[in-house]
């Protein structure tokens, strides 16, 4: 093959062509261009000089302006655009990834975290669960998941607040009877190793079935049944089989009742049921590492208090026990005082918002000259009055371990501050005390001020609305922060104790600086 005419700029010269469709042969033969661009044809042996326009008659390809060069069509092609290999493999394998996912712990470490970067956050549990600890992958799941994400509530550990979060929607969605426990299953295998913490803020009952007959008769049923709340008891979701294997579980939170109900409020939406009550209580008690039970806003009375401590009378790890916002009255305290008379460990309890009166104050209060662990009671919001205060009072004279008290709107008065007052200038061990909304008067402001003046372990007094006094307020605020000071410091010399020995070391000097003693003569 002959190679194709180039120009003088260096494209490829083209053959043009003709009127009548064929291909004017190249001008090789019949041109001859010269140094100085002129083109000559030999005829005869003598050069004579060719007009272009006389040769475009005879060959259009001979005229050296219907030249062309062949450029590329886009002017910003360029090698380094092409991506690498490595490139491509890393997009076949997150394109492949839910297929062939297996291929992840065989990749270089600089090319895993690319693939991780890159996958998607909606793969099955199944696939990532096991495979995945990359905690940048798990915070691109939560953020796209969810609006608000606090990891600081979850350890600082992404992929634990996306499995608790999780499972605790699961859970609250769950309706007994009617949704599938394949997922539930599923989920609770695949998280067991993951999740410390559960906060249930829901529990929805099983769906009622309508009442056949006229629509007049169903809305006269409901209507009686929500006014006088006499409606059918129905379970709940069962916490026993998802405990036993969640290994390493810490923390339990559950409210019984339903979110966001609206206009189809019922009361059994928020009914805890007695088979409810002996199905949560086994659960927790055959939990022996559970160390945080919460179970407020859910109807607790004094006969499922009874039920609860009695299966968990003996739980040698429970550490917090919270029932705020329920029902329980004398007999559930008394219950309660029992659980601590017991071997139990707690350290915190939590009834705020209660009907604990001043036989259920005293029983605590005695329970509370036997216990060696308690540092934590709160008993705000009840009406334990003054029999109840003093009783609680009195019962920290003989107490070595408790170090905070909560008695804010109890109804104690006056007689409650002087027994206070009694229990400031012997205890050594109480730190915090929270009388606000209490009616002490004047005189019990006086008391506690008295009482103060030989304390120097309580650091945090809280009396506000108790009409105390300004003077007696202050002067305790004064005393409260000289405590605080006297405690910062006590800290600061004890790490000073304990810190290391530093070692007197003296940097040496550059030479041209060294100046030698001078010498005797």
């Amino acid at each position: 093959m002959s190679e194709a005419p180039q120009s003088a700029t260096g494209g490829m010269v083209l053959p043009s062509i003709g009127k009548d469709g064929s291909k004017n042969s190249s001008r090789r033969g019949s041109l001859q261009s010269n140094h100085s661009g002129k083109t000559t044809s030999t005829k005869g042996g003598h050069e004579e000089p060719i007009v272009p326009d006389l040769l475009a008659k005879d060959n259009p390809a001979a005229d050296w302006r219907n030249m062309r060069r062949i450029i590329a069509e886009d002017d910003e092609w360029t090698l380094a655009t092409v991506p690498q290999l490595t490139e491509l493999c890393i997009q076949h394998i997150v394109s492949n990834f839910e297929n062939n996912s297996e291929i992840l712990n065989k990749l270089l470490l600089k090319h895993q975290a690319k693939v991780l970067k890159k996958i998607a956050t909606k793969l099955p549990l199944k696939i990532t669960a096991l495979l995945v600890d990359d905690e940048g992958y798990w915070k691109r799941c939560c953020q796209e998941r969810w609006d608000v994400c606090d990891v600081s509530e979850y350890g600082n550990c992404w992929k634990r607040m996306f499995f608790e979060r999780n499972l605790q929607r699961i859970i609250e969605m769950f309706v007994p009877g009617k949704t599938d426990e394949t997922e539930l299953k599923e989920t609770v295998a695949l998280s067991a190793s993951f999740v410390k913490k559960l906060d249930i803020k829901q529990l929805l009952p099983p769906v009622k079935e309508d009442i056949k007959g006229p629509d007049i008769y169903k809305e006269d049923v409901s209507d009686a049944g929500s006014d006088n709340g006499d409606e059918l008891e129905m379970d709940h979701f069962d916490f026993e089989p998802v405990l036993k294997m969640l290994h390493n579980l810490e923390e339990l939170h559950v409210t019984y009742g339903v979110r966001d109900c609206g206009m189809n409020f019922e009361w059994n939406l928020f009914q805890f049921t007695a088979r409810d009550c002996y199905q949560l209580s086994s659960a927790v008690a055959s939990y022996k590492t559970l160390k945080v039970f919460h179970l407020h806003g859910s109807k607790v009375d004094d006969e499922k208090v009874r039920v609860l401590i009695s299966l968990i009378l003996d739980h040698p790890g429970l550490l917090e026990l919270d029932l705020s916002h329920n029902l329980i009255g004398e007999r559930g305290a008394r219950a309660i005082g029992k659980f601590l008379n017991n071997h139990s460990k707690l350290v915190r309890l939590i009834l705020c918002d209660n009907y604990i009166h001043v036989t259920g104050a005293q029983a605590l209060a005695h329970a509370l000259t036997k216990n060696t662990t308690l540092k934590h009671l709160n008993l705000r919001l009840n009406r334990i009055g003054d029999e109840g205060g003093q009783a609680i009072c009195r019962a920290l004279l003989r107490n070595s371990t408790l170090m905070e008290l909560n008695l804010c709107g109890n109804d104690v008065a006056e007689p409650t501050a002087a027994v206070l007052s009694q229990v400031m200038m012997h205890n050594t061990i109480l730190r915090s005390i929270d009388l606000s909304c209490n009616k002490l008067g004047p005189d019990g402001g006086k008391q506690l001020q008295e009482g103060m003046e030989e304390n120097k372990t309580i650091l945090e007094m809280d009396l506000r609305l108790t009409e105390c006094g300004q003077e007696s307020e202050y002067c305790i605020n004064q005393i409260l922060h000289r405590n605080r000071e006297a405690a910062r410091n006590a800290i600061i010399q004890q790490k000073q104790v304990h810190a290391p020995p530093q070692k007197n070391y003296i940097e040496p000097q550059a030479a041209h600086r060294y100046k030698a003693a001078p010498q005797q003569v």
